[in-house]
């Protein structure tokens, strides 16, 4: 079945069906990993949005029950140059094909990937389609511009608390869920913690009832500046100086709570192969990462934030570490599933003032 890509400067790709053959319309971005294509594609983050895979060949080793970031995918179509409908590995369950009808996200194939890239890369995040048959150009132009992500993390965090139990507990950490992934969990309760997962409009007043050791601001999609009763939130927690690491998302709504101001990127960064730089250490590291908005650097007072990690692609900000809070955010992904695992140390640091938080308690 003939499928079509329309992006909303009027360019128009023409592809193959895969996938779950419905019309979808949502911002278009490109991520650049080779390999992770289950994680991206059950990314909370990329709640409204249409994922072009830039590796020409997606699909080589399946998908499984196992690698899921959360209970179902959120972004609405999914573009590749080519799938692989045969493919080997000991761990997988169905297809890629299988798993997009599964879900019900429409797909597009042999298509030029690269030149959608290029549009993307030099002209700036725009919205886009995917239509299968007959379509009016104009008529579909129009509702692709006047598209827009709204209601992002309200959509994608959970309706209630729950509890992930450590065998080894040590410490009790609130997690808010702002479109988490579950290898955040992951990371924590390795790390011997009781995580209780939290809704992401939890006022401030409920949580510090708690008895948490310690917070964690997780990734989560859309404008930060949109989760206005959120900021207003975090203003209050972090005051408690109970120990805070934040995320992706978190990371930015930390910093807007603390007086920061936030910018959209150009393309935003989406993939498992981005460096940046510590620059204490002036260490690189490659991370991953998925965000189309950042923090403006310089738009913290000096005298309560310092920047700590910049990206060496285009030196936006990717880690905040507080004066005046106990808190130290990133703008990657230290848990990193999939992607390199380079940063995974932030989560021992986290536990480290968690540690002496507990000890004064």
């Amino acid at each position: 079945m003939k499928a079509y890509l329309v992006l909303a400067d009027g360019s128009v790709f023409e592809g193959k069906a895969f996938g779950y053959p419905k019309n979808t319309i949502g911002e278009l971005v490109f991520n650049t990993s080779m390999t992770g294509y289950q994680e991206v594609l059950s990314d909370p983050s990329y709640f409204g949005q249409i994922v072009t895979m830039t590796y020409p060949l997606i699909g080589n080793y399946g998908c499984n029950s196992f690698d899921d970031e959360s209970q179902k995918p959120q972004l609405l179509g999914f573009v590749v140059r080519t799938f692989c409908n045969e493919p080997s590995n000991f761990r997988m369950d169905i297809t890629i094909d299988e798993y997009l009808k599964k879900h019900e996200i429409p797909g597009i194939y042999d298509i030029d990937t690269r030149q959608i890239t290029k549009i993307v890369r030099n002209y700036g995040a725009m919205n886009a389609g995917i239509v299968y048959g007959e379509f009016s150009l104009n008529e579909l132009l129009g509702q692709i511009n006047n598209y827009k992500i709204q209601k992002a993390v309200r959509s994608v965090t959970c309706q209630s608390p729950y509890v992930v139990f450590s065998k080894n507990r040590k410490y009790k950490i609130g997690l808010f869920d702002y479109g988490s992934k579950r290898n955040i969990i992951n990371s924590l309760v390795e790390r011997g913690c009781e995580v209780t997962v939290l809704p992401a409009y939890t006022k401030a007043r409920d949580v510090l009832n708690m008895g948490f050791d310690g917070i964690m601001l997780s990734n989560g999609p859309g404008d930060p500046a949109e989760c206005v009763e959120i900021i207003e939130e975090l203003k209050v927690i972090a005051q408690s100086n109970i120990p805070i690491f934040g995320i992706c998302l978190g990371h930015q709504l930390l910093a807007l709570s603390q007086g920061g101001k936030r910018e959209k990127l150009k393309f935003g960064h989406h993939g498992a192969n981005h460096p940046v730089m510590d620059l204490a250490t002036k260490k690189a590291y490659i991370t991953s990462q998925n965000h189309n908005y950042a923090i403006v650097a310089g738009s913290l007072d000096e005298s309560r934030a310092k920047v700590t990690h910049i990206s060496l692609n285009d030196h936006t900000v990717e880690g905040i570490e507080y004066k005046n809070i106990n808190a130290f955010t990133v703008q990657f992904h230290p848990e990193a599933c999939a992607g390199p695992q380079d940063t995974g140390f932030l989560f021992d640091k986290f536990m480290e003032r968690i540690k002496a938080y507990a000890e004064k308690k």
